[in-house]
Formats: structure tokens, sequence, C-alpha cells
């Protein structure tokens, strides 16, 4: 077709759309706009709402007695003589996961993050009608930290073992499996689980301070214990305990506790000798020397990093600490550009496709948690400072780190490939078939008929249909480094959650919440756009 021949066959075209009339095309128009509206502008994301399911979990995840005020009915009492063989009294406390072991160093840890989360976000929390909730979860696993110090340097580790806890499928109601008891002591030292329990206890007495001063107290006399227990008998708990190796193996050892737990001490007491412990120690246990790319139950650097960047940059600091608390500021940022993409190519935390952090395959939204809490946490000081992060590749204003650490978020809840929600319970598309003992058999309350330790997997494990019980507010393990999820229940590396894996999100979610009412409060119009 000649030049002129497609002149003629265009203004064929656009006569024929010149003869139809003005009102016409103007409502078409309309029309398409209400059409493209409607694939573009969807409900922003509820985070207080995901803020209140977050919390529920944790009463999901009880062990002992229930209140009177559980909210989470298909759960029932549970471990009740939990400690009897040994003589103590290890009632209470939090499965970790999807089974009925009591693993110390990750409810602690979960205990901390929790804590953390409350020091920093109380105003936000409270005004999404949570802090209450906030304050109990935090409180059912620091009242069971009391009971299992028995001792100044006695601290029991584990109630029951994850061997013979996985050779059953059982509610919790039910257990038949092991329930012996573990401590470390003396002779079995474990600085790693003295130190993170002190650390959590720490910064839990300073969440009660001012509204039960007498529990603050209690809780800040057990920390100093346990963190002068775990300092002067050095070693690492899973050698003491050896049933927690194929589990909860301290691989970063036990000198990123010590610091944390010392430097906790330090933010709940002004006391210099915890300072000092940690200018004193930053470089031969680490903390200034450790770059580091992921913070977890087991690898604290990161947490510390900025923890003591906080107290450099907030100036609650003697003069003589300022040159090594720089140096953790170094290794603090180090951490942030690296979620940011923003350090070397190299030194950068790998993510999916579809945007998400990936640092491994096995359970990878705890580290997606922590990271978006740590974001949250840095974005707010620098932007109270009215200052600015540098990376290898630039300057980082602090609502750009914001903005990742929302993107994070925003993933979890369902802007992602396969437009899932992975807090469960969240949103029209979770994940159903949650790897979880009490939450895939038919609740205790509804059938209290015994269900034995084989039964359960003969019965309930391999079903098809979803879960009877929804784990309202868990966090699954995520999908793959491609942004994949298979919603089955044996596949426990992408179903199964973890206490320390929601726990991280409670502040984040209450930040959250707190600017999007800000928003619609300046655009009422906000609520109808897609958060990403």
């Amino acid at each position: 077709m000649d030049m002129e021949e497609e002149k003629k066959k265009l203004h064929n075209s656009t006569t024929k759309f010149s003869k139809i009339p003005n009102h016409f095309l103007a409502q078409c128009g309309l029309f398409l706009l209400i059409q493209i509206s409607i694939f573009v502008k969807v409900e922003a994301f509820n985070y207080g709402d995901a803020l209140t399911k977050s919390l529920l979990y944790f009463e999901s995840q009880r062990s002992g007695r229930l209140p009177y005020n559980q909210r989470v009915t298909w759960r029932d009492h549970s471990g009740l003589t939990d400690g009897l063989e040994q003589g103590v009294d290890l009632v209470g406390g939090y499965y970790d996961a999807g089974d009925h072991v009591k693993f110390g160093l990750p409810m602690a840890f979960t205990v901390t993050m929790l804590s953390w989360g409350v020091i920093e976000f109380r105003p936000q929390i409270a005004a999404g009608g949570e802090l209450r909730h906030a304050m109990e979860a935090i409180k059912w696993g620091t009242d069971y930290f009391i009971k299992a110090h028995t001792s100044p340097s006695v601290l029991w580790a584990e109630v029951g073992d994850g061997d013979t806890d996985h050779y059953c499928w059982q509610r919790p109601e039910d257990m038949t499996t092991s329930r012996q008891a573990y401590k470390i002591d003396e002779n079995n030292p474990g600085s790693d689980l003295a130190g993170e329990t002190a650390a959590a206890m720490a910064a839990a007495s300073i969440v009660f301070k001012s509204t039960n001063p007498h529990y603050s107290h209690l809780l800040l006399q057990h920390a100093q214990q346990l963190f002068e227990f775990g300092d002067k008998y050095r070693g690492k708990y899973d050698g003491s305990v050896g049933v927690v190796k194929s589990y909860y193996a301290s691989v970063s050892g036990y000198m990123d506790e010590l610091l944390w737990a010392a430097l906790w001490l330090y933010k709940a007491t002004d006391n210099e000798d915890y300072l000092k412990y940690v200018i004193d120690k930053a470089h031969c246990f680490g903390g200034t020397g450790w770059a580091i790319t992921e913070f977890s139950w087991d690898v604290k650097y990161a947490g510390l990093q900025l923890l003591a960047t906080k107290l450099l940059m907030e100036e609650k600091y003697r003069d003589h600490a300022r040159s090594v608390l720089e140096q953790y500021r170094s290794k603090a940022e180090y951490y942030i550009c690296s979620c940011l993409n923003k350090n070397n190519v190299s030194n950068n935390v790998e993510r999916t496709p579809g945007g998400l952090l990936y640092v491994r395959q096995w359970n990878n939204m705890q580290y997606v948690s922590t990271a978006s809490f740590l974001l949250t946490v840095y974005s707010d000081l620098l932007k109270s400072l009215n200052r600015k992060l540098s990376c290898h590749a630039g300057m980082v204003d602090p609502d750009e780190i914001l903005h990742f650490a929302k993107s994070q978020v925003d993933y979890i809840l369902g802007s992602n490939p396969m437009n899932m929600s992975y807090l469960v319970g969240y949103g029209p598309n979770y994940p159903k078939r949650v790897h979880h003992r009490g939450a895939s058999i038919v609740s205790f309350r509804e059938n209290k008929g015994f269900i034995g330790c084989t039964q359960g997997y003969d019965n309930w494990y391999g079903r098809d249909e979803p879960n009877p019980n929804v784990l309202v507010g868990a966090l699954v393990g995520g999908p793959d480094c491609q942004d994949n999820f298979g919603d089955q229940r044996d596949n426990y590396m992408q179903t199964e959650a973890c206490t320390y894996n929601t726990a991280p999100l409670v502040g984040v979610f209450a930040k959250l919440s707190q600017l999007e009412d800000q928003k619609l409060g300046s655009d009422p119009n906000l609520d109808l756009v897609a958060s990403y």
C-alpha cells in the first residue's frame, strides 16, 4: 500500500468517527474511564485490620491454661504438666510454629521484637486499639520466662523435643509426645539463649514501666541476672541442649546476643556499665566487624547495629563512645542499603521478580518481616532528625526507605504475582492449608474425642480440604525465588508460620495504618487507590 492509500484510509476512518455526535463520544469516553478505573482503583490495604489479625495469631500459639478472655476459641488448654517431671512449673509460653515444642531462643526473640515494636510505635498501636492485646502478647511470653528462670544461673531452655514431636500429628490439647524439659546452667552454658532472654525481658521492662512498674522491675531483675549468667559462663546453648541442633542451632554463636542484651539493658537502666560492655567488646564480639544482610532469631547483628545507631544519632551516650558507635552505624547502614539494593551489586539482598526480598528458601518471610521493621524504624529516625542515608549508589531520603518497607508489607498482604495474602485470614485469598497441627484438625472445643499420635496423619494431614480452623494473623514461609507458592499442608518450607515471622510486623502495621489514616484525612478518595 502506497502513502496516498494510507492517507485515504486514515481520512476515511477519522471521518467515520467525526460523524458520531460529540455527546455520545463523551459518554463513551466516560464509560471507558470508569472501566479502566475498575481495574486501576481498588481498595487500599487495611493495615489496621492486619494489625488486629497479627495479634490474634499469638493467642493461637499459646501453651498452658488459656485465660477467660481468650479470643481464638478453637484452642483450649494444653501442656498443663510441662515441667512436672523435673519438679518445676513450666506451664505457659508459646509454641513456636506448627508443632508443640517450646523452643526458648525463638520464643525470646519473638518477645524482644514484640516489645521493640511497642517501644517504637506505642502511640500508633494504641490508636489502632491494640495496645492492650500487644502487651498481653508480650506478657504471655515474659510470664513464662520468669517461671523458666528458676535461679540466677539456671534457665529452662526447651520443653519437648522436635524429633518425637514431629513423629505425631495431634492437636496440642491431645499431646502424647515427650514433654521432657532441658535447661542451661553453670555446667551446661547457653550464653546465646541467656542473652536473648535477657534482651526480651529488658525490652519488655521498658514496655511495662509506666503501666506496671512492679512487673517492670521484676523483669529487669531477671534480665540482669540472665545477662550476668550468660556472660560469666560462656558457651552455645545447642552444645548443652543437643536436641535443639536440628531445629534452632545457634549458627551465629552467642556474641551477638550478649551485645544485644547489654544494649537493651542500657536502654532499660541507663547504667553506663552496659554501654561500656557494648563499646569495649564491639570489635572482638563482631558488633562492628560483621556486615550482615539478614536479621533473625539467630543473627542479631543488624538489629544490634541499628539500636546502637539510634543511641548515636539521638545523642544518648557519653563522648568516649562516639567513635565506636559510628562504626556500629556504618554496619547498620550497610544492612539498610543492602535491602534497598544500593550497595555494590554483590552486597545486596536478592529479590524475586515480584520485588520481594529473598534470603533463603525455607521460611523466607521471616527475613522480610524483620527487614521491614528495621527499615521502618530507621526511616523514622532519619525523618525525626531531618537526615538522609548515604549508600554506595547515592543518597536516600527517609520517605524512600519507608516506601520500600511498605512495598514489602504490601507484597505480604497481596500485591504480588500470586495475588495471595501471606498473612493468614487477611483478604479474600490466603493460604488455606497451613502446616499447623492444631489448625488442621477439628477444634478440641467442637470435638473432644481423643486424636492419637498417628491418627492425625491418617485422618487430617493428607486432606485436600482447607484447614477447619483459620490461623488468623500467621505469616507463612512464603513464595520461592520466582514468586511461586504451593498451598499444600506438606509444603512446610512455604506454608508453616512462626511467631517470629509475625512479631516484627505488629509495629509496622500500626505505623502504616497511621499513615493511611492521615492520607485519608487529607484526601477522602484515596481509599480507592491501590497500594501497588
